[in-house]
């Protein structure tokens, strides 16, 4: 326990693999995913593969964790020892979890919850509980913190393409991302959040190749004038994104790849097979 008493907490749509979670003492709360079944908790009795396996012909859906949930996380986090902790979600225009999460925050007793409202998806999220997390080992104060947290919100950014638009579709997230004409073309569009955390389109590539190439360069455009932390993450797609990495690592300068993985069994339900994506997180 660092010794702020400050706990990290973030839902399982940050994206976050256990081996990281572990190795930066970041808490998490799973959201769900349905089949007609069981109700499985993300990343505890289901992952990526078992939904690759069951599509196309099953096509589960997702839900947030429920107040009750979250209440018995929050008392987990006090037997542990902690005072405080800092809730970081994936945005509330794309999903429920930020505001249960507030309204749980509400109910506990004898402890300090800030609820972050990253206003982005997957790792794009999830890098700022690994940024707050060396924050913490640094001796940052909780109150503290939680103020650079808000002034960071604009640092980060998420880019990501797939195969195809049929599961954002599926799962009524397509937001600002034109689908019918794309999957007609055989475009990929090339996907981020907005400052309101919803999804757009920033641009419409035909194939791989012109996607790696306008994902680097908006990267770039990005990242530029100052250093970075990268992630790298797929979905079904191990080697797109291995020759994702090789190009930035080729490319940027005064970055750092803090690692690759594979995205979380939520995630997948909501992107499908043959997604990579980056996250670059902006350094003071």
């Amino acid at each position: 326990m660092n010794e702020q008493k400050t706990a990290i907490l973030v839902d399982s749509g940050c994206d976050i693999a256990r081996a990281q979670r572990e190795k930066y003492n970041i808490e998490v709360l799973p959201l769900h995913v349905m089949y007609p079944e069981k109700d499985y908790a993300d990343g505890v009795d289901i992952d990526p593969i078992m939904i690759y396996n069951r599509f196309p012909n099953e096509i589960p859906t997702t839900s947030t964790p429920s107040v009750a949930e979250v209440l018995d996380k929050f008392e987990e986090i006090k037997k542990e020892g902690y005072e405080n902790v800092i809730a970081i979600t994936i945005s509330s225009s794309l999903s429920g979890t930020c505001n249960t999460i507030r309204l749980a925050a509400t109910e506990v007793e004898d402890l300090n919850v800030f609820v972050f409202d990253t206003k982005n998806i997957s790792i794009g999220a999830g890098i700022f509980a690994i940024w707050a997390s060396h924050k913490l080992e640094h001796g940052v104060p909780y109150q503290v913190l939680c103020r650079q947290l808000q002034d960071k919100i604009r640092d980060s950014k998420v880019f990501f393409y797939m195969d195809t638009l049929k599961y954002l579709q599926h799962g009524g997230r397509i937001g600002k991302v034109a689908g019918t004409v794309g999957e007609m073309l055989r475009l990929k569009p090339l996907i981020s959040c907005d400052e309101a955390g919803s999804y757009y389109t920033v641009a419409k590539l035909r194939g791989s190749r012109l996607a790696r190439v306008r994902l680097t360069e908006e990267i770039v455009k990005y990242q530029f004038g100052h250093k970075a932390w990268l992630v790298v993450e797929e979905g079904d797609a191990h080697q797109e994104a291995m020759t994702i990495k090789e190009i930035l690592e080729k490319t940027l300068i005064d970055k750092k790849i803090l690692f690759e993985q594979q995205i979380t069994a939520t995630m997948a339900v909501n992107t499908g097979p043959g997604l990579v994506g980056v996250a670059v997180f902006l350094e003071p």
